[in-house]
């Protein structure tokens, strides 16, 4: 168990050094901004979308390495997924991190996601881990609410 939690530590800590599609890039559909008052952390994301799809997704965030390494991972996932599967997806994650570790993701589906299964022990560090999905799902909620206007 110890090597895996080596690995898992090893994939986050792989995610906050090479963030993946972190810079906010141009042209967006929309821009979220989400704090996390707790600890500081700080994220501005922007969300591209053709139809239901989401074609890019670039932020800038400053804080822990759960955080930014959450964002980079969630990035990779839903990329190219339509809304509805983006928002599955971060039903999902939630369920993990507040399942105090009784929630086991598929990796097939979560791939690197499965890392941060250990941070559901850690109350106070779930709502780091929550950071950018908050940020993608209020963004496909606000793209939503646009074409719906």
């Amino acid at each position: 168990m110890t090597d895996l939690k080596a690995l898992y530590q090893d994939i986050i800590m792989d995610h906050y050094r090479t963030k993946h599609h972190s810079g906010l890039r141009e042209p967006y559909d929309v821009a979220v901004t989400h704090v996390n008052p707790s600890c500081g952390d700080e994220l501005q994301l922007r969300l591209t979308s053709h139809g239901d799809v989401i074609a890019d997704v670039s932020y800038e965030a400053q804080g822990c390495s759960i955080s930014q390494a959450s964002t980079s991972v969630m990035t990779d996932l839903v990329i190219g997924a339509g809304f509805e599967t983006a928002l599955e997806l971060y039903d999902g994650f939630l369920a993990m991190l507040e399942g105090q570790g009784q929630v086991e993701l598929d990796e097939d589906t979560y791939g690197d996601g499965i890392a941060f299964n250990g941070v559901a022990q850690f109350p106070a560090r779930v709502k780091c881990a929550m950071l950018g999905w908050a940020g993608l799902r209020d963004a496909i909620l606000r793209v939503q609410g646009q074409r719906h206007d």
